[in-house]
C-alpha cells in the first residue's frame, strides 16, 4: 500500500475506533437557543425542509460530509454512503482526492455516480496540492468523478502535526482566486476541523470565493487524529494543540457575515445541531464521523437509521419553532448565550 493509502487507512480506523473528539472545546451550538412556539399552526405534513444547493434539490439540508477515498475499504464506505444519500435525497462529499492525483488507478474508490446518479456530489482536493496544478487538471479531477462542486480544503493545523505533512502554505489565497475564476464547477473553501475566523472568511470573499464549508472545532479533532499517528516532537505539539480552532457555531456566523453561502460541518451530530446551524445562517449541515461509526456498527441499515433520526429531529424542531420551511427557520427567534457571545464579540 502507498504512503497515502496507508494514511487513508489509518484515518478510517482511528476515526471509527478511537476517541478523537475535541477534549475541552465544543461546537458552541449548545449556546443557540431556539424559542418554543406553542401555537405553530402547522401539521408535521406541512413542513418542507428541502433546499437547493449547487443546482441540486436536497430533500433536507443534510450532507454526508467528506470522509475518505483511495483504498478498497474507503471505496466500500463511499459506495454505501453515496447510495444512502441517493435514496434519502441528501448531498454527499468525497474525501481528499490526493490519492487519485498521485495514483490514477485509485480513481474507482471515488467513483460514486453508479450508486448515486442524481445526488449532489462534492469533490475534494487540498489547496496546497491545488497550488501546484493547472486549473484544467483540477477541473478534470472534478469531472472525472462527476462532481457538482469542488471542495478545496485548508488544513494547516492537521498538516503541521502529520508526520509526512506539508509545511509550506504560501500562495493558497491566490490559488483560491485562480480556481474560482477558472474552474467550470463551483469552488467551496473547506476547513478540516479547525474552523473559519473572520479574517479568513473576509479574505476568501475578497478573492471571489462564494461558498465555505466551515468544518469548525468541537467535533472530530484532525489534529488529534494525526497526533495518534505521530511520534516525538510532532506528537507533543499535537497533544498541546488537540483543541485548536474556531468553534463551528462562531465559524458559521463569521462566514455568513462575510457574505458566503455556508455549509456547517464539525461536530454536527443531531437534528437539533442542524437546526441551530441553519438558524445561524448555514444553508445545509454535514455529518461525517458519527455516520461512519453508525455504518461500522450497524451496516447500511444502521447508517440509514441514524440519518432518519437526524431528519426527524430537524422536522420536530421546525414544527416547534413554527417554521414551515428552512428559510422560516433561518428567521426564527433565537437567543445566543454563553461563550458564543464572547466569540461573536470579536472585532477582527
Amino acid at each position: 500500500m502507498s504512503d497515502i493509502g496507508q494514511r487513508k487507512a489509518d484515518h478510517l480506523t482511528i476515526c471509527a475506533t478511537e476517541d478523537v473528539s475535541f477534549r475541552g472545546r465544543t461546537t458552541l451550538l449548545e449556546c443557540v437557543e431556539l424559542l418554543h412556539d406553542s401555537l405553530p399552526e402547522l401539521a408535521l405534513a406541512d413542513l418542507d425542509p428541502s433546499v437547493t444547493l449547487f443546482g441540486k434539490r436536497l430533500r433536507a439540508p443534510i450532507l454526508i460530509a467528506a470522509m475518505t477515498g483511495g483504498t478498497s475499504e474507503a471505496a466500500e464506505v463511499n459506495h454505501k454512503l453515496a447510495a444512502i444519500a441517493e435514496r434519502c435525497g441528501y448531498g454527499f462529499g468525497l474525501g481528499s482526492q490526493r490519492a487519485m492525483q498521485r495514483a490514477p488507478e485509485t480513481a474507482w474508490t471515488y467513483a460514486v455516480r453508479e450508486h448515486a446518479p442524481t445526488t449532489l456530489v462534492l469533490g475534494n482536493v487540498g489547496v496546497v496540492q491545488a497550488r501546484e496544478h493547472e486549473s484544467a487538471t483540477l477541473d478534470k479531477l472534478a469531472h472525472d468523478i462527476g462532481a457538482d462542486a469542488l471542495c478545496v480544503h485548508m488544513n494547516p493545523a492537521m498538516e503541521l502535526v502529520q508526520p509526512e505533512g506539508d509545511r509550506d502554505f504560501r500562495g493558497c489565497l491566490q490559488t483560491y482566486a485562480r480556481l474560482t475564476a477558472e474552474l467550470s464547477v463551483p469552488v467551496i473553501a473547506k476547513e478540516t476541523g479547525s474552523g473559519i475566523a473572520p479574517r479568513t472568511a473576509q479574505r476568501l470573499r475578497e478573492v471571489g470565493v462564494r461558498y465555505v464549508d466551515v468544518s469548525g472545532a468541537g467535533g472530530t479533532s484532525w489534529v488529534g487524529v494525526e497526533t495518534l499517528r505521530a511520534v516525538g516532537d510532532d506528537k507533543a505539539v499535537g497533544e498541546r494543540l488537540w483543541d485548536w480552532g474556531v468553534p463551528t457555531a462562531a465559524s458559521v456566523v463569521y462566514a455568513k457575515q462575510a457574505g458566503h453561502e455556508v455549509i456547517a460541518t464539525g461536530g454536527i451530530r443531531t437534528g437539533l445541531d442542524v437546526a441551530r446551524s441553519l438558524a445561524l445562517g448555514a444553508k445545509a449541515a454535514g455529518i461525517a464521523r458519527p455516520l461512519l461509526q453508525a455504518l461500522r456498527e450497524g451496516g447500511e441499515a444502521g447508517a440509514k437509521s441514524f440519518l432518519d433520526r437526524v431528519e426527524r429531529e430537524l422536522l420536530t424542531v421546525m414544527l416547534l419553532t413554527g417554521s414551515r420551511t428552512v428559510a422560516d427557520l433561518a428567521r426564527a427567534p433565537r437567543i445566543l448565550r454563553g461563550e458564543l457571545k464572547d466569540w461573536l464579540g470579536l472585532v477582527s
